[in-house]
């Protein structure tokens, strides 16, 4: 007998009225890889097209989540030998994280289970966005010597009070609710109720709006709206309300709460240089009047992280020897100088982001 074929690692197909985009590498929760983002800019000019498809779904495969984030290791490989992988697949990844934040149909992602990096910027910047009971939602970029992008700076600076500070310079996790506290999400649907919510979406009419879809997922939705990171707003709001990463340091030392103690810990093990550089991304995007401006600053900053000797280790640490023990450089904030900095901020000439206006 003939073996079966395997399935892509995308599938994009119609479903009634729905535009359904599948992430289909269960066994890596969905990790997004290049020729990924390729077929679902493809998907997107297809459907748009399409007088038949009323709204875009996002969905990930298998149990475990919607998209745990990136390629991480192809990233780390071509970065070890000076490639251009990372100069390709973020340009290619940013543009489609715009595209999809003005897309012009309604756009839903069923952002259930593990949803990280890379998979935030297909799914928060959608027009609808459902979580879970299950939802883990967390940008741990810092932990990997880099720092919160796909327009993850421009996400996090909108957040109420400093609460994107906290998410972004920790990596912590955000539940379904306090995701939806933060704006990273609209609706909380008990996880038992998604496959009723797409049924309703795939017999909507080709011609719904953006209301009708609001609606829709209404009739499911739970109406939480903040969870356990909302009910420290206050204190995570003193401690993180400072533009220099000592000085957010030195108000978590100077509180001896148990939360504060916890938070400082988490700190000590993430990129110093990271989180400087996170910090200052996240104040920018706050002054930012776009998802674009943001995303081209991002994108200058992401060339300076693929050559530096922080992302090698912090992906060797994390993701290939998993000894979780990276060696920074500096190893602590107050050895991160101007100097260092400079470059993630610098513009880059010919190689700047740019986007394509018709789309």
């Amino acid at each position: 007998m003939n073996a079966p074929l395997s399935e892509p690692d995308l599938i994009a197909r119609r479903e009634g009225a729905v535009g359904v985009i599948r992430l289909n590498r269960p066994k890596a929760i969905n990790a997004v890889t290049l020729e990924m983002f390729r077929d679902i800019e493809k998907a997107l000019d297809q459907f748009e097209a399409d007088p038949a498809v009323g709204l875009i779904l996002l969905e990930g495969a298998g149990e475990r989540g919607l998209c745990a984030g990136g390629d991480i290791r192809s990233l780390y490989e071509s970065s070890k030998v000076n490639g251009d992988l990372g100069k390709i697949l973020w340009r290619e990844e940013y543009i489609l994280n715009a595209r999809i934040a003005k897309f012009a149909k309604p756009y839903v992602a069923f952002m259930d289970g593990i949803v990280m990096g890379g998979g935030v910027g297909l799914s928060a910047h959608g027009r609808h966005r459902v979580v879970t009971e299950k939802t883990k939602l967390a940008m741990p970029e810092v932990g990997l010597g880099f720092f919160p992008d796909v327009g993850g700076t421009f996400l996090l600076s909108r957040a109420p009070g400093e609460i994107g500070t906290y998410f972004g310079l920790t990596g912590q996790t955000m539940n379904g609710p306090d995701a939806i506290h933060a704006r990273f999400a609209d609706a909380v649907v008990p996880s038992g109720k998604l496959a009723a919510l797409r049924e309703t979406l795939i017999n909507l009419r080709a011609g719904a709006n953006s209301a009708d879809v609001k609606a829709a997922i209404e009739a499911f939705a739970t109406g939480e709206t903040s969870g356990p990171v909302a009910a420290n707003q206050p204190q995570i709001d003193r401690w993180f309300a400072y533009d220099q990463m000592q000085d957010i340091v030195a108000a978590l030392r100077r509180d001896g709460s148990e939360l504060a103690q916890a938070t400082l810990k988490t700190l000590g093990e993430k990129s110093p240089r990271g989180m400087v550089v996170t910090l200052k991304l996240l104040r920018l995007a706050r002054t930012s009047s776009s998802l674009e401006e943001c995303l081209v600053r991002e994108y200058r900053a992401a060339l300076e992280v693929f050559r530096s000797d922080d992302f090698r280790e912090g992906v060797r640490a994390a993701v290939i020897d998993k000894d979780r023990n990276p060696r920074w450089s500096p190893p602590a904030v107050e050895g991160v100088t101007p100097e260092m900095l400079a470059p993630y901020f610098a513009e880059i000439g010919a190689d700047e982001l740019k986007f394509d206006p018709t789309k």
